[in-house]
């Protein structure tokens, strides 16, 4: 410090500006040594996979805008999932204690014309082919009568004359059963006078296999119409029926 003095007197240097200057110096050398040793440093630690080493980078932030839009988006199907549990409680509370109330009517009215829509079967009598209302080998004799009223008493399995549809069954043992079979929508038969039938309302008859029993003792009539009026155009041979 002395030697740079003498030699700032001899040149005649204000000692300030030496000390200041060497100073900055100093600083300066710091810094660069600062950096090149962090640049080593990081050199290293990404040369050798240390874990340590990370490079800057962009924190991934949570976006609120669109975690606010989720928010209600759950809300929502939230809400709507407990409005259609209330609604159900609802409808089978009023089924419940209220049956003919105006919700239930109308939910009713729905399923119903969803379930019973039915392709019609617009198909008249002379497009069936009659079988024999009797089984085979009975003895029993049938009639018919200028009406077209087919009536036999014997004791035997009864059949239908085509196949279709029981839509009522009317009557008792004692009294005799009435049945009545649709075969389309304009063509059914009538069939009284049986002490047993096989079938319920709303099965499906087959002309093949039996509809009913009788013992005998009664008549058993059966009535073939085409909308609403009995037809007349039959005839009847070996038991075997056909249209005349």
């Amino acid at each position: 410090m002395n030697e740079e003095l003498d030699y700032a007197e001899m040149l005649e240097i204000p000692v300030e500006t030496v000390t200041v200057n060497r100073k900055e110096r100093r600083k300066k050398e710091q810094a660069d040594l600062q950096e090149q040793l962090v640049q080593e440093v990081n050199e290293k630690m990404e040369a050798g996979g240390d874990p340590a080493y990370a490079e800057s980078t962009q924190i991934a932030r949570e976006n609120r805008y669109e975690s606010r839009k989720q928010k209600n988006a759950r809300r929502i199907i939230i809400g709507e999932f407990i409005a259609v549990c209330a609604l159900c409680a609802a409808i089978f509370l009023t089924n419940v204690f209220l049956a003919d109330s105006a919700i239930n009517t109308f939910v009713r009215g729905l399923f119903r014309g969803e379930s019973e829509t039915v392709q019609s079967d617009t198909r008249t009598y002379s497009d069936f082919k009659l079988s024999p209302i009797v089984s085979e080998g009975t003895d029993a004799d049938i009639t018919v009568s200028s009406t077209g009223v087919l009536s036999f008493a014997s004791r035997c399995s009864v059949y239908s004359p085509c196949d279709g549809k029981l839509v009522s069954v009317n009557g008792n043992a004692e009294s005799g059963y009435t049945v009545e079979i649709k075969h389309s929508d304009s063509f059914s038969t009538i069939v009284s006078g049986l002490d047993t039938v096989y079938s319920s309302t709303g099965d499906k008859i087959y002309s093949n296999i039996p509809l009913g029993y009788t013992d005998g003792e009664g008549e058993v009539r059966v009535m073939l119409y085409s909308d609403g009026a009995l037809l007349s155009c039959l005839s009847v041979n070996n038991n075997t029926l056909a249209w005349s």
